[in-house]
């Protein structure tokens, strides 16, 4: 019975090409803060070229973590992706902890992209911010036109994702081409003024951090690298909508990790020999746009800034758009395997969308227009834990399924054994414990912290609460709820 319903719940539709789940995780990852603040990544390393070799350094970490989601993504195509890794690895309470981490790092993404979008449309539109504000949450003004605004932008993602999969897919493509024509225009720009000397002082500690060193500076990247490097993990979320479930879904996962880590080390780069790097950090936001209208004055500079806030406005929706068309297949997951309330996993009959989850997502990104941009860095910090916890999960799912099934179908296999799998535990476990040791140069902050305990707290008292609902459905109905979709 388990596996006829969950047939029912995904009908057959044409699916998602490779170009649909590139500019999914690409644009997923490549947002808004390249644009906005990437001289505050430059600050907080001690000057650009530590930003971009701790870019580099991320690549490095990241590429053996997306080969483990890239061997497990088209064994397992099914909604929920790491959730279903976890639960064939270890079981249902494992699973949770992957489910609920990675829903608390998701989730995170939808009122911090609602907050932001706010910020470039008033700064496109400064009569959003007229009139004396509504309130305020710490010290930062809230106004009401912002308020409607950003709600309409919620609704018109929520609708786009409400028709389906590939309706999502394609709104993601045209606004991911926009943001990367938007990224190649401003390292083209920031070449034409590049002058060597704006990178001296090589390094210098400018009151952003605690390192003294170079090699600080460059780790000092990883405390929000992973915020700013996650998106690769919506592609196993719609791993089951994919069109070829073969070994192909799985390498682009890898190929999005190596195109915006490159993408972030350039910009950092260019950006770096166009202006001295110790006045670009200054700049207020949209710094990469004040920066290029200084550069070149008007007209061309004002036109040049005008494209990148709008290549930031491109990217911004780019990553709204794949966390709220994955965070719901998240859910799903969760869902179908009893580990969250049943109703989440409620589908369109034709669509195949998960409606409940999905209006659950869009009401916490509606939550972002009244919050304001003063909780941005406590968001961030909270949801670099949440991520790297959930790679570390992956990871180790990998591991533990080539012990326990060796001989299981692969359609794509990592090389050399497990040692590229225990490199990337090793090096998640190191960066998930540098995140919680005050006084380390990763540390997420006591704020940071304390969130992660309280999400993790609240996942223990759901996954103790849905106990009976799990004991309702037998284990095979449940695990044929899970896994049977993807076939």
């Amino acid at each position: 019975m388990g596996k006829n319903n969950a047939e029912k719940v995904m009908p057959k539709k044409k699916g998602l090409s490779n170009l649909d789940f590139f500019t999914m995780g690409f644009g997923a990852i490549v947002g808004v803060g390249w644009a906005l603040s990437i001289n505050n990544w430059m600050a907080s390393a001690g000057g650009p070229l530590a930003a971009s070799a701790g870019y580099l350094l991320t690549l490095v970490l990241l590429i053996p973590i997306g080969l483990c989601y890239a061997e497990l993504t088209p064994m397992m195509p099914v909604a929920g992706g790491n959730v279903a890794f976890a639960y064939r690895a270890f079981g249902q309470g494992t699973s949770f902890i992957a489910g609920w981490s990675a829903i608390g790092a998701f989730i995170t993404l939808l009122p911090w992209e609602a907050i932001y979008i706010n910020e470039i449309l008033t700064m496109l539109f400064p009569q959003l911010k007229a009139g004396a504000p509504l309130y305020s949450v710490l010290g930062y003004s809230i106004h009401f036109r912002a308020i409607v605004v950003g709600l309409a932008c919620v609704a018109a993602l929520f609708l786009f994702n409400w028709k389906g999969a590939e309706a999502s897919a394609k709104l993601q493509n045209v606004l991911c081409l926009l943001l990367i024509g938007s990224g190649l225009l401003t390292i083209i720009a920031s070449l034409f003024k590049a002058d060597a000397s704006n990178l001296l002082p090589i390094y210098e500690n400018v009151g952003a951090g605690t390192h003294t060193s170079f090699g600080g500076g460059v780790f000092a990247i990883l405390a929000s690298a992973p915020f700013f490097m996650c998106g690769f993990e919506t592609i196993p979320q719609s791993a089951e909508e994919a069109s070829d479930k073969t070994n192909s879904i799985g390498n682009i996962v890898v190929t999005v990790i190596v195109a915006a880590s490159l993408f972030y080390a350039l910009l950092l780069l260019c950006l770096g020999l166009a202006m001295p790097w110790q006045d670009f950090i200054k700049l207020p936001s949209p710094a990469v746009a004040n920066m290029l209208r200084s550069l070149y004055g008007d007209p061309w500079g004002t036109v040049i800034a005008g494209i990148i806030i709008c290549g930031a406005l491109f990217g911004l929706l780019t990553t709204w758009n794949a966390f709220l068309a994955a965070t719901p297949r998240l859910m799903m997951g969760l869902s179908r395997a009893s580990l969250i309330p049943f109703v989440f996993s409620r589908s369109h009959p034709r669509t195949g969308v998960p409606t409940v989850a999905l209006i659950f997502c869009s009401l916490f990104a509606a939550a972002g227009p009244f919050l304001g941009i003063s909780i941005v860095n406590v968001l961030t910090s909270f949801a670099s834990a949440a991520f790297v916890l959930c790679w570390l999960i992956t990871v180790c799912a990998l591991i533990r399924l080539r012990l326990k099934e060796p001989d299981a179908p692969r359609p794509y296999k990592v090389p050399g054994g497990l040692a590229i799998p225990l490199f990337g535990a090793f090096s998640s476990t190191i960066v998930f414990v540098l995140f919680l040791v005050p006084g380390s140069v990763c540390y997420i902050g006591n704020t940071g912290v304390l969130m992660l305990i309280v999400w993790m707290a609240l996942g223990g008292l759901l996954y103790f609460s849905t106990a009976n609902s799990r004991a309702a459905r037998s284990r095979e109905e449940r695990e044929a709820a899970l896994f049977a979709c993807g076939k």
